[in-house]
């Protein structure tokens, strides 16, 4: 079985690449730190300007940003492939149970326990149920786009990765509201439904709709050539549209940043235990059930990894940019390649040991 996964996944994914954008992604957060602080300070009346342009509460700047940063992800995804699921039903069931029951409710126990407890006494206080608000949002959604290079570099089975993705997004379009609402109202976080239904509406429900329409049209001749040149060409402006956001962000959020840079390292601290507990979870369980390793790397994968651009849009319009909510997704975007590739490189390094358990 492990064999013909492996031959399976080089067959269909060719070589196992992380784009140059994607492997230094952090550097290019880092940069975006320095470049939107630097120009906070110096132009902070035409970033006022910016969060002025509203619509429904809406910043329109940042919703153009949003759709041109997740429309090239969500086109990537064939929905067609659901009918798969029953081929992995076992690491299925187990990716689904630590993306949606486990995920975003040991995140917001680590985040209670953190930020609320802990850390609260370095945090200004004001700010402490936004933070929690933001690393809430960034666990109650798996991620779209990324995975796919996470599968690639850890020999995943293709066809799962593809069926689990799309059962995931289209779970998100009714599930992300509620389990959201759920725990920001035990975490006594006043819930704006209107505007967190309009947040799943804007940025989950019309880019699917506009994503599946693009890529029908694009695949209705039978030649996937368009299709692949057409996500070639957006991959540099999906990113290029991350960058322009957090510009935004940072431009907002610089003088609390500079003021209090701790605040960035406490809550890099559960996000980073979330991470690695739930990706270990996944990978334990997938062992015990017997599924096969190129299942299981990408099963644990996409259990531990969030929908970050989601979070940073859906933080922007139930809180604000100033808002500790917003600050706490860019947190995620930040540390998502290096701890995603760790969790890589552990996968791989313990494939013998996972393999020694399975008949």
């Amino acid at each position: 079985m492990s064999m013909q996964c492996e031959i399976t996944a080089k067959k269909i994914t060719g070589a196992k690449k992380i784009g140059f954008f994607e492997r230094y992604l952090t550097v290019w957060v880092f940069l975006c730190i320095i470049v939107g602080i630097a120009l906070g300070h110096w132009l902070p009346n035409a970033f006022q300007a910016l969060g002025r342009l509203e619509f429904a509460q809406v910043n329109l700047p940042v919703a153009i940003l949003i759709w041109l940063m997740i429309i090239p992800m969500l086109l990537k995804i064939d929905f067609s492939a659901l009918h798969q699921v029953r081929d992995h039903w076992r690491g299925v069931g187990v990716t689904l149970f630590v993306n949606w029951a486990v995920k975003p409710f040991s995140m917001a126990f680590l985040s209670w326990l953190f930020i609320r407890s802990l850390f609260a006494e370095w945090m200004p206080a004001d700010q402490i149920d936004s933070y929690i608000a933001g690393l809430i949002l960034l666990a109650a959604a798996p991620c779209t786009a990324m995975v796919f290079v996470w599968s690639n570099l850890s020999n995943g089975e293709p066809h799962f990765t593809l069926t689990q993705v799309a059962l995931n997004d289209t779970i998100m379009v009714f599930a992300f509201a509620p389990i959201v609402g759920l725990l920001l109202g035990l975490s006594a976080i006043a819930v704006p439904w209107d505007t967190l239904i309009l947040s799943v509406v804007l940025y989950i429900v019309i880019p699917v709709v506009i994503a599946q329409l693009w890529r029908h049209w694009l695949l209705k001749s039978g030649d996937t050539t368009s299709f692949q040149r057409t996500l070639a060409q957006l991959g540099p402006i999906s990113l290029t549209a991350l960058l322009a956001t957090l510009v935004l962000l940072f431009g907002f959020q610089g003088e609390q940043i500079l003021s209090q840079p701790l605040i960035i390292v406490l809550l890099a601290v559960p996000i980073l235990i979330q991470v690695y507990f739930n990706s270990a979870l996944a990978y334990w369980l997938n062992r015990k059930f017997g599924v096969a390793h190129c299942v299981a790397g990408p099963s644990a994968l996409i259990g531990a990894s969030n929908f970050f651009e989601l979070a940073v849009a859906t933080a922007i319009v139930l809180f604000g940019f100033e808002s500790g909510a917003a600050l706490a997704t860019v947190v995620g975007v930040l540390i998502e390649v290096p701890v995603m590739l760790s969790v890589v490189k552990i996968v791989n390094n313990t494939k013998d040991w996972y393999e020694s358990a399975l008949p």
